[in-house]
């Protein structure tokens, strides 16, 4: 049985991979995997990142499934790969590895294909969520939509991981209405450092 959790985000952008890297350095026996990077392929994409950020081992990064050339949402950049994403692949590409951190792509209800989303993967996989979200304004309305929607697909959640500048009055406002708990923060200037601290969450 696999263990581990799948990060899904509010949005595009909003901490996912600082959060991955973060969680993969603090907990020394995790696997990352990104089951579908668009873009950034010269730079290694989001793998890459997790590498540099989290200090670990190459061994414990696991490939994309699907590595699309184009920065857009996974369904627009396999149609100009002429590739189609499939939700199976993307899961076998995982299998005998755990615990696992899967980082989606976006948020919930980002397209892989023409039928299915992110929120779909994160079903496939059965693995709890945690739900990356920014700090500042417009994140309340954001959170808990994402949250909603991943209770009405009855997906376990674990909690919060907030990025960017402190905001206590958010992070009160977030754990209150969502009915959840922050696990971690993590302040905007360590995107730009060379590691990151470390997650310890259990799995």
């Amino acid at each position: 049985m696999k263990t581990g959790y799948f990060i899904t985000g509010t949005d595009t952008d909003a901490g996912k991979t600082l959060c991955s890297a973060a969680l993969l350095k603090g907990n020394p026996n995790a696997y990352y995997y990104k089951p579908v990077q668009a873009g950034d392929l010269d730079k290694g994409g989001d793998c890459g990142a997790v590498l540099r950020l989290s200090g670990v081992s190459a061994e414990r990064i696991i490939s994309p499934a699907y590595a699309l050339s184009a920065p857009l949402s996974p369904h627009a950049a396999a149609k100009i790969d002429k590739k189609e994403i499939c939700l199976q692949t993307a899961l076998k590409k995982a299998e005998g590895k755990s615990p696992l951190i899967v980082e989606g792509a976006g948020g919930v209800f980002v397209p892989l294909n023409k039928k299915e989303y992110i929120i779909d993967l994160i079903k496939l996989f059965k693995l709890p969520t945690i739900v990356v979200c920014r700090t500042g304004l417009g994140t309340i309305n954001h959170t808990l939509l994402t949250l909603q929607a991943l209770r009405g697909e009855n997906i376990p959640i674990k909690g919060l991981v907030a990025y960017g500048p402190p905001d206590p009055s958010n992070f009160e406002a977030l754990t209150y209405y969502g009915k959840t708990r922050l696990l971690a923060h993590i302040p905007q200037s360590e995107k730009q450092q060379n590691n990151i601290k470390e997650i310890n969450i259990e799995f």
